[in-house]
């Protein structure tokens, strides 16, 4: 255990390689997002890296420079990361994006899992990423898929929310421990406007030059010819003022014709949470 990792919060990391011990190896779904990143660390910890293996799902809504991310976080961890092409966007549901678009995107990936990967592989089980602080959240159909396919999540289970992973993130040094939360590419799209490969290419193309621009938190929102910039509060007069013209000229250039800022700041959830909130309300 790394020194910095102490009390608690090594304790909960420690609980959480417990409900990752297998007889054989374990497939670690893997973004490359924080949560992800620590579980593979700690799962790498509790088994050796020889059994455990990332596997990182590949489709039009992953950006590239996530992709590339991830393989960096899986080298300084020491894991061995294969890539499954995953089809989504072919499945009706999936492009309708209805609230539980991530519970299609998630059960696709799973079933590849427990198939593709376990047959090449010896995959004997299977983990993700979800924190506790996520697990109390309505808007999350992809956890249904997980308990579908009887995946593991070892984080929520051993009670480790946000704030924890982040700390153990940075006590493992991992890159992406400071990394802003990156959803899929998806998730710009507003429910019940169908999600292409076009679109998930313009949000990607204007979100990877606004973070060229310094605007390293940053969303997309896709209203056909709008597109909605969300940023951290503490960016929107930057985002404004001196950077107005180049932010105008970078996303006009992914395809929008038109660009407005949102005064909110960035909003995690912002299309699903609420359709979930007035369906339960």
């Amino acid at each position: 255990m790394p020194p910095m990792l102490t009390g608690e919060d090594a304790r909960d990391a420690d609980r959480a390689g417990a409900l990752l011990r297998t007889s054989g190896r374990l497939a670690v779904a893997f973004s490359g997002g924080v949560d992800s990143s620590v579980l593979l660390a700690i799962a790498v910890r509790e088994l050796g890296a020889d059994r455990v293996l990332a596997v990182l799902g590949v489709s039009p809504s992953l950006a590239a420079d996530e992709r590339g991310a991830a393989h960096e976080v899986a080298a300084h961890v020491g894991a061995a990361v294969v890539e499954v092409e995953t089809r989504e966007g072919d499945a009706p549901a999936y492009r309708a994006n209805g609230p539980d678009r991530c519970f299609h995107c998630k059960d696709e990936l799973f079933a590849r899992i427990s198939t593709e990967v376990a047959a090449e592989h010896g995959v004997t089980a299977v983990a993700y990423g979800e924190n506790a602080d996520d697990a109390r959240r309505p808007d999350r159909p992809g956890s249904r898929a997980a308990e579908e396919h009887r995946v593991l999540r070892p984080l929520a289970d051993a009670g480790l929310g946000k704030a924890a992973v982040r700390r153990i993130a940075a006590a493992f040094g991992l890159p992406s421990a400071d990394k802003p939360a990156a959803p899929c590419l998806a998730s710009r799209i507003p429910h019940f406007t169908e999600v292409t490969p076009g679109k998930l290419a313009q949000v990607e193309e204007a979100e990877r030059a606004l973070r060229r621009l310094g605007l390293r938190d940053c969303r997309v929102r896709h209203h056909g010819e709008v597109a909605r910039v969300e940023v951290p509060v503490g960016d929107i007069a930057r985002l404004a003022g001196e950077l107005r013209a180049d932010v105008l000229t970078a996303v006009r250039r992914a395809g929008f014709r038109m660009v407005a800022v949102d005064l909110a700041g960035i909003q995690s959830g912002a299309f699903t949470l609420p359709l979930v909130e007035a369906r339960h309300g």
